[in-house]
């Protein structure tokens, strides 16, 4: 008797490529609990899985062949962190200045000295109204201010109180192409700019 394929098993899903699939696709922290209902394992599983991950991406191999140095090889450019109970894959903070190179430095669409040092301002002084970033570079950065928010680096972030002006911050996407998970991980960019070396010191009067 021909068997019905509706009879037939289920696929056996590779669980743990199934989990990288996901960690490489999310734009914000997943928990353990998230990827165990999309897999339709039990959580435990997908923890174990995670964490063997993470310390695969370190460079752990479990000592196994192939030219390991007690049981570790070279670690990925990226790691995999948990962070307030969710999960997401970095780039390492040791390749910031690399990542921070290729995305500020530019490509097609290289950012000039002047949006550079703007954003180096507001990433650094943020939330920041444009009067206020002027007021530090020296400069009018109305135009500037304009290409970083068409850019997608920077956006509004309300109206500050004391003058009406509004002001802006960095956006998600401005630290997903720095490779960073927040604005704690920023790299030293300011102290490299010509004339923002003393940007910490400038008192956050209103202009």
């Amino acid at each position: 008797m021909q068997q019905n394929p509706s009879d037939e098993p289920a696929v056996d899903v590779d669980v743990r490529a199934a989990v990288e699939a996901v960690l490489m696709v999310i734009d914000e922290p997943v928990t353990a609990a998230e990827l165990a209902g999309v897999l339709e394992v039990p959580a435990e599983e997908v923890l174990d899985i995670l964490s063997e991950l993470q310390r695969e991406y370190d460079g752990y191999t479990g000592g196994g062949p192939g030219g390991t140095v007690r049981g570790f090889t070279s670690m990925r450019g990226f790691e995999l962190r948990d962070v307030a109970g969710g999960w997401r894959i970095y780039s390492r903070a040791e390749f910031a200045p690399v990542v921070s190179k290729f995305v500020l430095g530019g490509q097609s669409a290289r950012l000039t000295q002047a949006a550079l040092e703007t954003l180096a301002v507001i990433a650094y002084r943020q939330p920041v109204s444009r009067a206020r970033v002027s007021a530090i570079r020296g400069v009018n950065v109305d135009s500037v201010v304009r290409t970083l928010v068409q850019r997608g680096l920077i956006g509004e972030a309300g109206v500050e109180a004391e003058s009406g002006s509004m002001m802006y911050r960095t956006t998600p996407y401005f630290l997903e192409r720095l490779g960073l998970g927040n604005l704690d991980e920023l790299p030293r960019l300011a102290p490299h700019l010509p004339g923002l070396e003393n940007l910490a010191e400038f008192e956050d009067t209103t202009y």
